[in-house]
């Protein structure tokens, strides 16, 4: 059954996904926020509620199956203080969630995968904003 869903990845392997991914499997992720250009840049639709995913680990094995239950797109600047608690990083204040994304954007790996290394977001910048229910653990 999992083989034939799409992988979800959350940041690049390492350190970040291992947590994020333990946020997921432990129910403190619900949500998640991504930026619109990715999926421009992949050639690949936006998500849509009621589909279905398999969590990778950092090793890539799929661990867990969520499934969407809200997506919409956001300026950054409108991200609001439920979904970034949901994120499940412990960030107490839209600031702080800000904060925390936009040095994984402005970090070494996005920008190398992007391919910019000047690349920065703003208030306007759009993004994807999912929320997610834990629906098996593998």
């Amino acid at each position: 059954m999992t083989a034939d869903l799409p992988r979800f990845e959350f940041a690049f392997p390492g350190l970040l996904r291992d947590k994020l991914v333990a946020a997921v499997l432990d129910g403190t992720k619900t949500t998640t926020t991504g930026l619109l250009q990715d999926y421009e840049i992949e050639g690949e639709p936006l998500p849509v509620v009621g589909a279905r995913a398999a969590v990778v680990d950092s090793a890539g094995r799929r661990v867990a199956v969520i499934e969407l239950t809200e997506v919409r797109v956001s300026r950054l600047g409108d991200v609001d203080l439920d979904h970034a608690r949901n994120e499940g990083e412990g960030h107490d204040s839209v600031a702080a969630w800000r904060a925390g994304h936009e040095d994984y954007w402005h970090g070494t790996d996005y920008r190398g995968w992007l391919g910019d290394p000047d690349f920065t977001v703003d208030d306007d910048t759009p993004a994807v904003l999912e929320r997610f229910r834990l629906v098996a653990t593998l």
